[in-house]
């Protein structure tokens, strides 16, 4: 199985997956087109295929999602190690480091776990706490156990540095920064945050790398598919969105006869293979988990790579 390590000390594969809409009624409209048995089909598959890790936050489905990974893991023992991945959501009314450690405990009772492997900053709101703090709070449950790596999410290059210094000075290395990143969003390339992290060894997750459906190849001009909840309104998802992005998924559809995998793995594929960033694919199904698995294992030609990367 192809790995990544996270600050040294977490070996995880080199894909997970997001679980966004695992208990999301709003945008995925969980309990409309799908529901709980939906989901744990996609959480034993992605098992099954050997991706043991998945990132999931308090603010998903208000506590659902953690919630539903917490029964799944009671109900499905298996012998394959898990790694569980949550994030905490500095709303403005915490504002000492106790709401830290409550909100922490929190989450560790919704997953029935003891420890968290990757606990991240969801956003780089630090009004009343102050970044210091925060940083403080998590690297000491970081030394009383209950976190085993810190992570944050959505952070500029500048904060993401000021967050790993910080980090240091309590001995706990930054682990990840979780931000979008795929063939269609590249902010990060522009924006100092990939260069930076390389410098400093922090590994780049990037949620939303098949740019929600879109880089599937299910959505095209020439197909009825539309997709559902909010993302009717992604003007992306338009006529004129779509023909905006058709010659990347014609390269990609090209890619896919070419190495015998769908344009979905060919996607992920691209992230892979850049080193220091592990793609979380959202997957509904157990199907949708068992095609994300197959983007590992193999890696696109330096030529292929260099021409998807031009177009899109």
């Amino acid at each position: 199985m192809q790995t990544v390590k996270l600050a040294e000390q977490l070996t995880v594969p080199a894909i997970g997956i997001g679980t966004w809409s695992w208990g999301d009624g709003l945008f995925w409209s969980y309990g409309q087109d799908y529901g709980q048995s939906e989901v744990e089909g996609a959480f034993k598959a992605a098992i099954d295929q050997g991706v043991t890790f998945f990132d999931t936050a308090e603010v998903y489905g208000l506590g659902k999602s953690e919630k539903l990974i917490g029964q799944f893991l009671s109900s499905n023992p298996t012998p394959k190690s898990l790694q569980i991945a949550t994030k905490f959501f500095p709303l403005p009314w915490r504002w000492t480091k106790a709401t830290v450690s409550d909100a922490l405990t929190d989450s560790l009772n919704r997953l029935q776990v003891k420890q968290i492997e990757l606990y991240q900053v969801h956003w780089p709101f630090d009004f009343f706490l102050g970044e210091q703090a925060l940083m403080e709070v998590l690297a000491k449950e970081v030394h009383q156990g209950r976190i085993l790596t810190v992570g944050v999410s959505n952070y500029s290059a500048q904060k993401m540095k000021k967050a790993y210094f910080l980090l240091k000075e309590h001995g706990v290395r930054l682990a990840v920064n979780q931000v979008r990143y795929s063939l269609l969003s590249r902010q990060i390339e522009r924006n100092g945050i990939l260069e930076t992290a390389k410098q400093l060894g922090i590994t780049i997750l990037a949620y939303s790398p098949l740019e929600q459906g879109l880089l599937t190849g299910k959505y095209r001009l020439n197909r009825t598919n539309r997709p559902q909840g909010a993302r009717k309104l992604d003007p992306r998802f338009s006529p004129q969105g779509l023909e905006k992005v058709e010659p990347l998924l014609e390269q990609l559809e090209h890619l896919s006869q070419k190495y015998q995998k769908t344009p979905a793995q060919i996607a992920l594929n691209w992230l892979i293979s850049q080193g220091g960033v592990m793609p979380i694919p959202g997957a509904k199904t157990a199907e949708q988990a068992s095609q994300n698995a197959g983007a590992l294992n193999w890696q696109l030609s330096a030529e292929d790579f260099t021409k998807l990367d031009k177009i899109a």
